[in-house]
Parts: C-alpha cells; sequence; structure tokens
C-alpha cells in the first residue's frame, strides 16, 4: 500500500509543479469531481469497444488492440472522475485506481488493473498493453487468433460494466 500511496504522491506533485509553472500538467490533479465527464469517458470506453469490433469486420485488427486499450484506459478515466481525480498519465492512471481499490473504495477485479500494467505485461493471459505494443510496432496486421480476440472483447464489456456500476 505505501508504495502505490507514494507513487499517488508523486504524481500528485508532479502536475502540482507543472501548473505552477504555467504548463499543462502530464501527472494527476485532485478536486475533478465530475460525474458528467466520468459518463462521458465511459460513453468513450463503449465507444472504442464498437471501433474494436468495426476494425475487426473490415480487415484491421490490428487497430482493435489500440480500440481496447483505449477502452479499459477510459473506464480507468471515468473512474477517477468519479473520485474527484484528473490524469494524464498512464501510470498516475493506474496507481490511482489500484489505490481506491486497495482502501476499498471501489470493487474492481485486479485483472482489468493488470492487463494494463506494463510491469505484469509477461504474467497475464490478454495482457492489452503487450498486445497493443505489438501490434502497434510490429509488422503483424490482424489477429491470428480469433479467441484472443473475443476474449478482448468479452473483458472489455465486463470492464465497461465493473466501471458502470462503480460510476453510478
Amino acid at each position: 500500500m505505501a508504495q502505490i500511496q507514494n507513487k499517488v504522491e508523486w504524481c500528485l506533485k508532479k502536475a502540482q509543479k507543472e501548473l505552477e509553472k504555467g504548463e499543462l500538467h502530464r501527472g494527476l490533479v485532485k478536486n475533478f469531481l465530475s460525474p458528467t465527464v466520468a459518463r462521458k469517458h465511459l460513453e468513450k470506453a463503449q465507444h472504442n469497444l464498437s471501433a474494436a469490433n468495426f476494425f475487426q469486420k473490415q480487415g484491421y485488427s490490428d487497430w482493435s488492440a489500440s480500440a481496447f486499450f483505449y477502452c479499459a484506459y477510459h473506464c480507468f478515466l471515468a473512474i477517477l472522475r468519479k473520485y474527484g481525480y484528473e490524469s494524464r498519465n498512464q501510470e498516475c492512471t493506474l496507481a490511482t485506481i489500484e489505490m481506491l481499490r486497495e482502501e476499498g473504495h471501489i470493487k474492481i477485479d485486479p485483472q482489468f488493473i493488470d492487463m494494463l500494467n506494463l510491469a505484469k505485461r509477461s504474467e497475464i493471459d490478454y495482457s492489452i498493453i503487450q498486445i497493443r505494443e505489438e501490434f502497434q510496432y510490429g509488422t503483424e496486421r490482424e489477429y491470428k487468433d480469433e479467441k484472443e480476440f473475443f476474449a478482448l472483447v468479452d473483458i472489455c464489456k465486463k470492464l465497461i460494466d465493473e466501471t458502470m456500476k462503480i460510476i453510478e
């Protein structure tokens, strides 16, 4: 817990320093409670899941990997807004989600956090971050394993459902 709390504190200080310099922050800011923006992030997550399916049907499933990533990421941004945070940093977003979970504010399956965690990418079956990197930096243009594609669709649907329960 202390490590996560330290990371969140670092993120808050990073943003504060950047804002004091008049820069756009790349950290975490508190007191951005916005149920409206939380719902809009959830809508964006749903939109990204639809895009993943669209790309797959049109023969561009490599782009689905990025859509899956942003589907999950916007779910997390929705949760942060529900609890008054604005993040512009993936590590800060994940750390804050972990903190909220560990403190008992949210109930979310840790698998959803792990699938976007760079440090966990080789430890789990469907690491969205790893899959996205492979498609983004590799030469493959489509999912060879439909099972993997549809597993990610299912995971994203479950995360959207969990997010909806948290923000409503």
